[in-house]
This record gives C-alpha cells, structure tokens and sequence, in this order.
C-alpha cells in the first residue's frame, strides 16, 4: 500500500514536536516490501522520545531487515494532538520510516515493558484499522504481537493478542517470520488464521492465548489449559547463550529530534546472578551472559564514529559487575585517535561494585550525574529483598564519587516492601543525609536526590506472594520521607504517585478478567497513563468496579503457596518451589549469596536450558565460596559450570561479612 505522507504532513504543522513522526534518521531504513516476505511493523506503546533509544526494538529492527523472508519497520504512539488529527482526517497509524498505514504490515508487534502503557497497546491496534478484540479478528487483519518484560504475565491482555514472545527474540522471530511468509503466500485464505496460530503456537518461546482455555472457581483462579494436544502445557521462555553472536544493534539510530538516552548504548551483558528479590528483571533473564570485551570495544570504536555521539552507555543490570569494567571505560575515555573526548556513562551501578578505580576513570570523560539504588533505609531490610549491601559499601561509593569530582548523585529507594517498618523507611533519609554529609566534605554544592517508588510485587520473583501496601500506607510513608527531608540539608525527596503504584499492581498480578477492565478504560479516553499529566486512577477504580472485581482481592491481599498463579502456564525457566523458599527466606531476614560464588541453588535458570553458567569478576567475597573450585581470584572470564544441586537454596547468616551484594 501507498505511502499517506501526502494526507499526513499537512497536519503536522499543527501539532507538537512534529519531528517525531517524519522518520529520516541516521540509521533508519528503507525496507524492500515484497509479497513473499512478512512485514513487521514494530512499536513502543510511548511517545517517540521514550520509545525510540529502546534497543529491543533497535535489535528486532535490524535482524528482520538481514532477512531475506522478513521486513521491519517502527512506529511509536502518536500523542494526543496527533491521534485527534488523525481520527478526524480518517487516517490510520502508520510506520515513521515509509509511512505505511500499519494495516499493509502482517504483524504489528509491541514491545511491553510497562504496565501502564497497556491502554496505548488497545489504542494504536485501533488506530491501526485493527478490531482490538483478537477474536474479532479476520485473515485480512495483521496478527498482533507483543513481548518484553510485561508478558511474563500476559493474561490482563490475553483477549487483545494473537501471539505473545517470551524471553530474548533474537532468534525466535525468525522463526515466526518463517511461518507468517508462508501463510501470506498463500493468499492467507478463510480460516487460515487460525492454522497460522497453531503453527504459531507449536514454536519454543511462542505462547497464543486463544489456544488456551481458563477455569475459575469463584474468586480463584483454578487452571490455564491447553485447548489442543500439539498445544504445550507450560510455554517456555527463549534464551539467546552466546551475545557474542548478536553483535547488534550495528547501526544505531540518531534521533533528527530530542529523545531521552541520547546517547550511544551498548549492551555488556545480558541477565544477573545477584538475586534482588524485589527485581523481576533479574529473575526473568537469567543466566548472565557477558559480551567480549574486545566486542564492547569494537561496538563503541564503531558507533562513535558512525554517530558522532560523545556519551557512551554501557548497559545491564548491573554494568560495574561487567569483567574488565576499569578496562572498558579507560579505552573508551582515554582513546588518543578521537579528536572529541568522550564520556562514559554506567547507567545500572551497584554501590558495592564502584571503586575508586572506576571513579577516576570515569571523572576523565565529561562528568554526567551518577545514580546509586540502595532500595531500602536499613541493613535488616536489606536482608529481607537481598540486596546485600552494607551503609559501609554505600558511603565508600559516594567517598569515591566526590573524592573525583562529582558534586550531585540520585538515590533510588523503594517504599511498601514486605516486613517494613517505620524505622526502615526512615531510614532512607537518613542514609541520603550521610551521603550529602560526605559530598559537603569535598564540595559546598554537593546535592543528594532520592527518589521513592511504591513496591509493586511482580511475577516470577520471591515477592509475587506478596500483599501490595494500600494507597493511604504509601502515602502515610511518602509523609514520612517528605517531613524528615526537610530538615536534611542537600537532601531532595522525590516520589511516584502512590495512585499509580496502585494502578500498576492491578495489572502486574492479574487473569484475564482485567481485559474488559482495560479496554474500558481506554474507551473512556485513558491513553499515556504512566504520564502524570494524563493519568486517572478514578477511571481504574470505577471500571473495576462495573465489572465486580475487587481491588483489594488482585492488589493488596497475599497470595498462599498452592495458590494457582494467572502465570504458571508459563516459564521464565526458575523452579515454583525456588521462589517459595526465597520468599520463606525473606520474611526469616536471611540474605542469599551471590550465585557466583556458591554451589548453584537449583533456580532452575542455568540448568533448565543447558546454559553454562558463565560470569567474570575480579575475585570472589571474603572468605566466600568459589563455585566449583576455578580459580576466581585473577581478573579474566572464568566460566563456572554450576553443577552442584542442593534440595533447597543454602543461606548466608546475617551476621556474615559480605563484600558483595544481591
């Protein structure tokens, strides 16, 4: 189909930042549609300037475009100027690279990594031209695909997704685009959606929710099952183990406009063994896999020069736990062939990580803000969501930061976690006092930032048990923090409404019940609701309400062990009875060592795909284990087959000098 640029651009003079839907940047793409290849038309349910630095999208969009069976190109969510415009002129959404009307792709596939972009996922299918409802759906129609984090519990979108990804894509698009080029030469015939689906739902990784019927018993949910034999019982995630072979993306975008993260990114590794039990990513993309380091070097050598970029991100989890860190950022900001210095930025630092070796190399390139997540106010709390860091660890970061020159740092905290008293709460300000204290010993204008987020319990990790604090307790604790801040100078508090906190946890945990639930708020206009500007909770409560579902049964009540969960029909690859007894260990106070210095704890992650477990780090904890007995203590990659399996997870005593953390 024909580009509608001609009907588009003369609406673009009226609305804001227009540059956001013209495409035509350094690094986008002009894909060759053919009838014998599928077309993807992938998008970020956000604006362009939150959804354009995703490198998920960056990744999918080049690998397709290598592909001889297979177009991509993007789109984002149009803002609400736009969307007005194109409703009264009739026009559909459409891709920013060519400006195809989304209905010519064969897939329109949305990457979901919030919960609160859910009514932006109804909203752009039907602008698309698409019926929102994927039972509504004709041959005619693209098939609807959505991965990322958020669909690790699929089910409150179930009713509006044909095709759900799990786990790392890299590999599986292929496959599905396989499938879907061959559905579309055959001239995708009456009925032969549902064909396509089941083909769709026999590929590793691939879960189609209309292949699966749901049993309730009252309140409770009772099973999730198969409707056909060749339809699998338990889905399970896909697991790219070797990134050295996914050197991607090769050809980052440049925005023409300003995005958030403007900056080159290059991903070091991918997954954690710290074992944050608050921290879904952390769980769902074991186990950790490193990039080479001669790959990072060549990735930034490449991009600088491609871009013109004089900001490097170096992203993961946790980015100072990357083998050879020091190495990386003092090649990158020392390199004497750039006429431009350039600066390195770490945007994922655990405090007990960050040495002086790190601060000064860093200090080198141009300085930009550090940020540190401690989590929680107190070491017992600590204990309790494992991230195993000491007051010790944190102010000696904070030491080596302004002993290097950095004057401002963000703290990130949570607030509602499990066991938390008023004293740990607290506790966070007091923490950020300390740390301005020190600041105020290098440099007069030395500030502190802490930001406070309401803890929503998330799927697959030791907390999915877990009864969410109510609206009035956080915000009795956010009054707590904002009165005890005051009185600290250099100290500013920031918090996440707690009304939206709520929100986030009626969608995190639930069935499939919640899809009239969404869809009616997106019917009542509630677009953008992670903005704050645009965000309406009474809209959530009142369509919980006319549908007769109770918000304290989904948020604010705990779950029991034999509970059936809305999402164990699928596997981010960690063994039920491993949570269960992170989440008994929690509540005890009793911290998990880091899994790279212990006999393996039987999550099930490593094990479950035939995954060597391979980290790098510059020695073990004092006096900790050293895994299967390789020598640690050098510096270089050392792969650590973890083949021990004891009945249940071993526990640290709280007691225990620790030097690393969760």
């Amino acid at each position: 189909m024909n580009s509608i640029w001609p009907q588009l651009e003369p609406l673009l003079a009226n609305v804001q930042k227009p540059a956001r839907y013209i495409g035509c940047e350094d690094g986008s793409q002009q894909p060759d549609h053919r009838p014998d290849r599928a077309a993807w038309l992938l998008i970020y349910p956000d604006t362009y300037e939150i959804g354009l630095p995703n490198q998920g999208l960056q990744i999918l969009y080049e690998i397709l475009n290598e592909r001889s069976d297979a177009v991509a190109e993007r789109t984002y969510a149009p803002w609400v100027d736009l969307e007005a415009s194109l409703r009264a002129h009739g026009l559909p959404l459409f891709s920013v690279d060519t400006h195809r009307p989304a209905e010519a792709f064969d897939l329109l596939a949305f990457n979901v990594s919030a919960e609160l972009v859910y009514t932006n996922l109804l909203n752009c299918v039907d602008l698309a031209g698409v019926p929102v409802r994927a039972a509504d759906r004709g041959p005619q129609h693209p098939l609807v695909v959505a991965g990322g984090h958020c669909t690790y519990n699929p089910e409150p979108l179930a009713d509006f997704l044909d095709v759900v990804v799990l786990g790392d894509g890299e590999e599986v698009v292929g496959e599905i685009s396989e499938i879907v080029s061959e559905w579309k030469c055959s001239g995708r015939t009456e009925g032969s959606r549902q064909h396509v689906l089941r083909a769709l739902a026999s590929v590793p990784g691939v879960y189609v929710p209309s292949m699966y019927d749901v049993t309730y018993e009252g309140e409770h949910l009772v099973a999730v099952t198969p409707r056909y034999p060749d339809v699998p019982e338990r889905v399970e995630k896909r697991t790219v183990a070797d990134l050295a072979d996914w050197p991607y993306p090769k050809r980052q975008l440049v925005p023409l406009t300003e995005v958030v993260h403007d900056r080159l990114n290059v991903e070091v590794f991918r997954g954690c063994t710290r074992g944050c039990r608050f921290c879904q990513a952390g769980m769902i993309t074991r186990p950790v896999r490193e990039r080479p380091a001669d790959q990072v070097r060549t990735m930034i050598d490449e991009g600088i020069r491609r871009t013109g970029y004089d900001e490097v991100a170096l992203t993961s989890l946790s980015t100072a736990d990357f083998s050879g860190i020091e190495k990386v950022v003092a090649d990158t900001v020392s390199d004497p062939t750039r006429t431009n210095q350039v600066s390195v930025s770490l945007p994922s630092l655990r405090v007990d990580a960050f040495t002086v070796g790190i601060a000064s190399e860093l200090q080198r390139g141009r300085r930009t803000g550090l940020t540190f997540a401690p989590e929680a106010g107190t070491w017992r709390m600590r204990q309790v969501i494992n991230k195993l860091i000491r007051e010790e660890d944190l102010y000696g970061a904070v030491e080596s930061a302004y002993s290097q020159g950095w004057r401002r740092m963000k703290l990130y905290f949570l607030t509602g976690l499990p066991t938390e008293t008023d004293e740990d709460t607290l506790g966070i300000t007091e923490l950020a006092r300390n740390c301005a204290e020190i600041g105020r010993s290098h440099t007069k204008s030395a500030s502190v930032t802490v930001s406070v987020g309401g803890f929503v319990p998330k799927p697959f990790t030791p907390f999915q048990w877990f009864g969410q604090n109510t609206v009035a307790e956080l915000q009795r604790k956010v009054g707590l923090l904002r009165d005890d801040a005051r009185r600290s100078r250099g100290v500013q508090l920031k918090w996440h409404d707690p009304k939206a906190t709520m929100v986030e946890g009626i969608v995190s945990r639930g069935d499939r019940r919640l899809g009239p639930v969404i869809e009616d708020v997106w019917r009542a206009g509630g677009t953008f609701q992670e903005w704050s500007e645009k965000f309406d909770h009474q809209l959530w409560v009142d369509a919980m309400d006319r549908h007769g579902l109770s918000i304290d049964w989904y948020v604010y009540r705990h779950r029991h062990e034999d509970e059936t969960l809305p999402w164990e029909h699928i596997s981010a690859g960690l063994h039920k009875d491993f949570l269960w007894q992170d989440w008994r260990d929690a509540l005890n106070e009793v911290g998990l060592e880091d899994c790279r210095w212990t006999p393996c704890y039987d999550c099930g992650a490593c094990t479950g795909y035939g995954i060597e477990h391979i980290v790098a780090s510059a020695r073990p904890p004092a006096g900790g284990s050293q895994g299967t007995g390789q020598d640690l203590s050098r510096g270089s990659l050392v792969p650590v087959t973890l083949l021990t399996k004891p009945s249940k997870p071993s526990t640290l005593a709280a007691d225990a000098p620790l030097e690393v953390g969760a």
